[in-house]
């Protein structure tokens, strides 16, 4: 699936912004599950359809690779991730370890700036359902459920592995977008983030940190548990 960027055509010759619009399209593409596991991403097609330059494709492409988010194969071009259970644990294990560090220094270091922000982003993130009503996830609770944890991340000083931590939260979304509807699972990760959101105002960090890491491992589970059914849809890939 892809889509013309939005003013496109019009905005040749401003290629700063327009390189932007092209990669977060790609970016939210893979994220949301728009673009299969182990797709091969065709940059001239994607080009012509974006009605960008090829030059710009690729390098956004380029961009997502060196993030993670798309494989670079020599003489085949760039293609999706593949998916699998292994991974999913791998994945996750090293996300405790970064996020719940992550946590701890915002909550350390986070001003009353940041607690005003991680308040206003987990109200409009509670008040959006989660799923769309067709099978799948809802895009904008998609946006809003980053914009929490980058906005708890960001009371955090260190730049770098704030970064890391974007990295592998993002890789983490692409296994979400394929595990399909689940209102229970709705209903424990609001409660989750609710959770999370009183440790951190009430500054108590291993709290905090606890909480981050329940609800971490309490999506894997969930993901490990319909991994069959994942499978079974060509999500997944077994080893």
């Amino acid at each position: 699936m892809s889509r013309r960027a939005d003013g496109a055509g019009s905005a040749r010759g401003k290629g700063v912004s327009l390189g932007e619009t092209i990669y977060q399209t790609l970016r939210d593409d893979i994220i949301h599950g728009a673009l299969r596991p182990g797709a091969r991403l065709h940059l001239s097609d994607r080009a012509k359809a974006e009605g960008v330059s090829l030059s710009i494709v690729r390098e956004a492409a380029a961009r997502l690779a060196s993030e993670g988010l798309l494989d670079a194969v020599p003489q085949r071009g760039f293609s999706v991730p593949e998916l699998s259970v292994e991974d999913l644990v791998d994945l996750s294990w090293t996300r405790v370890y970064i996020e719940t560090l992550v946590v701890r220094e915002a909550v350390v270091h986070g001003d009353i700036a940041w607690e005003s922000e991680l308040v206003a982003v987990h109200h409009r993130l509670n008040a959006t359902p989660m799923f769309d009503g067709h099978g799948g996830h809802n895009p904008e609770w998609m946006k809003l459920h980053g914009g929490f944890h980058e906005a708890l991340a960001a009371g955090c000083p260190h730049r770098r592995i704030r970064h890391l931590r974007r990295q592998l939260f993002d890789a983490s979304e692409i296994y979400r977008s394929w595990s399909g509807p689940g209102e229970q699972m709705s209903s424990i990760t609001a409660q989750e983030h609710t959770s999370i959101l009183e440790a951190a105002l009430a500054r108590d960090a291993d709290a905090a940190v606890a909480r981050a890491t329940q609800h971490i491992e309490g999506m894997t589970r969930h993901l490990e548990d319909t991994a069959k059914r994942l499978e079974e849809r060509g999500a997944f890939v077994t080893d």
